[in-house]
């Protein structure tokens, strides 16, 4: 039983950035590998960010690589995605999830850049 819920989206400018949070509720956060996702109208879903339970290491997507950094604080069953330099094709609703477990996908947060 864990339940997902990002925040942090919202209307950015070409170059901004912008933090998404997801807090997770249950007690086996902490050992999950874990990953931001997103989907943009028209478009499938598709794997951003990932980190892992055990050394917090991390993997991106070519397309945010060097711009975008996934972490996570375990104490407060948190997740995060601090986007720099945004582009308006990240535009799209953001969530996270774990690829360890079928866990109910969350409502997402919704990130625009546009000028």
């Amino acid at each position: 039983q864990v339940q997902l819920v990002e925040s942090g989206g919202g209307l950015v400018q070409p170059g901004g950035s912008l933090t998404l949070s997801c807090t997770a509720s249950g007690s086996i956060f902490r050992i999950l590998n874990m990953g931001w996702y997103r989907q943009a109208p028209g478009k499938q879903r598709e794997l951003v960010a990932t980190i892992t339970w055990r050394t917090s290491a991390t993997n991106y997507a070519d397309s945010v690589k060097g711009r975008f950094t996934i972490s996570r604080d375990n104490a407060q069953n948190t997740l995060y995605l601090q986007m720099n330099s945004l582009k308006p094709e990240d535009t799209a609703t953001y969530y996270c999830n774990s690829g360890d477990q079928s866990i109910t996908w969350g409502q997402g947060t919704q990130v625009t850049v546009s000028s």
